[in-house]
Order: structure tokens, then C-alpha cells, then sequence
């Protein structure tokens, strides 16, 4: 099993539609073991099955009866040709939505595939990163990646997808799914239609799919010797090109450090381990904390330790840090943040993260689809969480207005990038 800490974003002043999903009939899961189960119901007294009916049992004969009973219906009545694919789906799909958790999903083979793909750091689609916010469940586009297929076409930061092709995109939908539409064989194209704030109409893009590198860590030398790292997002690969860009730019005689986490949505809790890891001395004593090095430790719903990580590479970064952060900075971008924070090595500079403090584990099923699951809640070396909470910024700074909706901000016409380095002076 592989932990991932993810998140959805964006508020949004226009309201859209709402369709319901695929229908929840949870019943037949059970599958050929129901036979057994139903004969031991069947021979309990009227007292047990009473005390029994509160909690719902997918294995229960009311429950096959009813099943039957809708499944009757759309026999008989239901007029669109049926998919039987998408049908079977829909009992998986219900059984995770029935959890009630945005962040604990289904998977299909195919889309399992596709996440394993993300996390290679290689993928074909149109080079963006797509977010849904948890209370809205508005879906857009956070950030075009640098050159890809959607920042060439024109799409910025903010636009609302409404349409994918011919399917209107629903509030109920789930990110992974409107996601896996988007994407698609290098050479291919996809018909995005958008809501974007200050538009008097929805905008339409034809933008053609390509194979999208994902190097997730780009970095440059500033004025005066300050060394810029912006993180996209913490995949396989994104380690070694973050220790990467460190070695380098302290061969070139770096001063200090900036690390920009503004748009990460987060990732692999072992790609952002190990980074913390690289810049936090293995003896340093975080702010609360009991033990020299730790950096996360997740709790199950018993509030048990089910593990702790902590530094042990025996490599440090001795330079004066910031790092930027944004509302869209989440899950593992919001690990870093804050044990850069609750070890006193960086001041953290922007506006008050996500807030999702909460571990997905993806687990693969047998017949290669998957399911992710929310089985914990993580804390930072203070003990605190970030759970609905997010990273308070020790220096405040909302990004200029007029540089929002850009998908490229000049550094000199950064104001956040320009008081993080104030704090390195």
C-alpha cells in the first residue's frame, strides 16, 4: 500500500447544476457467500432482528429484495440502452460513496493505471493539475504545467471546467473520473469548456493531448545569491531532483533558499519525508515535540500510533530558508510547510494552506482495480494537526490581484516571491 496526501480546491461564485451518480445498491456485493449469511438471519428471533435493523447489512435478505426490486424496474422500464460496464462500476462506486468521504474512491483497472502513472512523474494528457473543492465540489484547473498542451491553448489558473466533449460536468462527480476523461493518447484531442471569472460567456479550448514529463521541481538562481525552488508536487521522482537543485545551488555559492509550494496539491508521504529529511538536521528538537528528527506521525481512528517518521539520512541544509505557501498548498506540500515551520529553520510566507490532514492509503483489489481509503489523520512534529485547520503563514501576503490569473508571475512582479526574500535579508 502506498499513502497519499491529496487534496481539491477553489471557491467559485456561480452555482452548477447537480445530476446524481451512478445509483448505490450495495447488496449484491456480497456475492456467492450470501446464501450462508441470509440462512443464520433467517433463524433469528424477532428480538435479534430488531436489535440488528439499525445497522445497515448489505448482506441481509431486505437488502437482496430490494435490489431485486429496483433492478426489476430498470429491466422492465428503464429507456436508454444499458452499459452494463458502467452498472457494475456503480455498485463499487456506492459502496465508497456510502463512506461519505470525498477522499476515499473507487478505482476501475484503467483508472488505477493512470494513477500509477501520476506518481511516475510521466503521463499523456494536457499538462495540468486538476483540483475539486471539498465543499463545493467544484472542479478546476489549479495550474497549467510550464509549455504543456493547456498553458499553449490558454488555460489559467482559476477556469472552472464545465464541460468535458459532450459530458457536462456535475458537483457530484469525482475528481479521478473527470480526470480520467481529460486525459487521453498523445495525438488526441479534448473539448474543454470553461467558466472563468470576469467572462460575460464560457470559453471553449481544442487542446491537443501530448506525453507530459512531469519534472515537478524547477529551480534558478536569484539576484544576491538566493537559490528559487518551486515544487509541484511530490511524486517518485521529485526527491532527488529537490536534492538535486539544493547540491547545485550551494555549489554555486547560494546564500539562502527560497521553497515554493504555492499550487502543490501534495503527493507521496515518502517522496516529502525524504525531503524534509534532506533539510532538517537528524538532532534538531522541533517546537513541541518529545523526540529529536521526527517529522509526521499518523494516528488510526483509535488515535493509536500507526507510524512515525523521523530524519536519519545524517544530511542538513545550513542557509537561511523561506517557503511560500498558498489556499491551494495541501496534504504533503502542508507536511513540509509546517515542519520547515515547527523547527524554526524557514518562515513561511503567503496565505493559509488547504488544510487536509488526513492519509489515503490506495489498495489494490485482485482483479486490478483498486480502492483508496482515508485510515488516518497525520501530525507534525508540534503534535499539531492541519486537518480543516491548514499552515498559518508567519507573514501574511495575498498574491497581487492582476498576477492571480497568470500562468507565469515575472519574479520582480511576485510580491509574495519579493517578501519572502525580505525575510532573508
Amino acid at each position: 500500500m502506498r499513502h497519499f496526501y491529496r487534496k481539491g480546491s477553489l471557491k467559485l461564485r456561480r452555482c452548477m447544476c447537480v445530476m446524481a451518480s451512478g445509483a448505490m445498491m450495495l447488496g449484491v456485493m456480497s456475492g456467492c457467500g450470501l446464501k450462508e449469511v441470509i440462512s443464520t438471519t433467517e433463524t433469528q428471533n424477532d428480538e435479534e432482528i430488531s436489535e440488528a435493523s439499525d445497522e445497515f447489512d448489505e448482506s441481509s435478505k431486505e437488502v437482496r429484495d430490494k435490489t431485486k426490486e429496483i433492478e426489476k424496474y430498470i429491466d422492465s422500464l428503464f429507456y436508454f440502452e444499458e452499459d452494463s460496464d458502467k452498472r457494475e462500476e456503480s455498485y463499487y462506486d456506492g459502496i465508497m460513496k456510502g463512506l461519505d468521504d470525498p477522499y476515499s474512491v473507487y478505482y476501475t483497472k484503467e483508472e488505477y493505471e493512470k494513477l500509477k502513472e501520476d506518481d511516475s512523474g510521466e503521463f499523456e494528457g494536457i499538462g495540468a493539475t486538476v483540483t475539486k473543492d471539498i465543499d463545493s465540489g467544484i472542479i478546476s484547473i489549479a495550474k497549467p504545467l510550464k509549455d504543456s498542451p493547456a498553458e499553449k491553448a490558454g488555460v489559467l489558473p482559476g477556469d472552472v471546467i464545465v464541460q468535458v466533449d459532450d459530458l457536462e460536468i456535475t458537483t457530484d462527480m469525482e475528481l479521478e473520473f473527470v480526470v480520467g476523461k481529460i486525459r487521453g493518447e498523445k495525438g488526441t484531442d479534448v473539448e474543454l469548456k470553461i467558466y472563468r471569472d470576469g467572462e460575460d460567456d464560457y470559453l471553449t479550448f481544442t487542446i491537443t493531448r501530448d506525453t507530459i514529463v512531469n519534472t515537478t521541481v524547477e529551480y534558478e538562481m536569484l539576484d544576491n545569491d538566493i537559490g528559487y525552488i518551486q515544487i509541484q508536487q511530490f511524486v517518485d521522482n521529485t526527491p532527488e531532483l529537490f536534492e538535486d537543485a539544493i547540491d547545485d545551488l550551494e555549489g554555486q555559492g547560494a546564500k539562502g533558499l527560497v521553497f515554493d509550494l504555492r499550487n502543490n496539491p501534495g503527493g507521496l508521504v515518502s517522496s516529502v519525508v525524504e525531503m524534509v529529511d534532506y533539510v532538517i538536521d537528524d538532532e534538531r528538537m522541533a517546537d513541541g515535540a518529545e523526540t529529536p528528527g521526527l517529522i509526521l506521525q499518523t494516528r488510526d481512528k483509535d488515535d493509536k500510533v500507526m507510524e512515525e517518521y523521523k530524519c536519519s539520512d545524517g544530511h542538513s541544509v545550513d542557509l537561511p530558508i523561506a517557503v511560500i505557501v498558498n489556499g491551494n498548498s495541501a496534504s504533503a506540500a502542508e507536511i513540509f510547510a509546517g515542519n520547515m515551520q515547527d523547527y524554526g529553520v524557514a518562515e513561511i510566507v503567503g496565505t493559509t494552506t488547504y488544510g487536509k490532514g488526513i492519509v489515503q492509503s490506495v489498495v489494490p483489489l485482485s482483479d486490478g482495480s483498486a480502492i483508496k481509503l482515508t485510515i488516518a489523520q497525520y501530525f507534525n512534529p508540534s503534535g499539531n494537526t492541519v486537518h480543516k485547520v491548514g499552515i498559518t503563514p508567519d507573514k501574511e501576503v495575498e498574491l497581487d490581484e492582476d498576477q492571480a490569473k497568470k500562468v507565469t508571475v515575472e519574479h520582480e512582479d511576485d510580491n509574495q516571491l519579493q517578501e519572502a526574500l525580505k525575510t532573508l535579508d
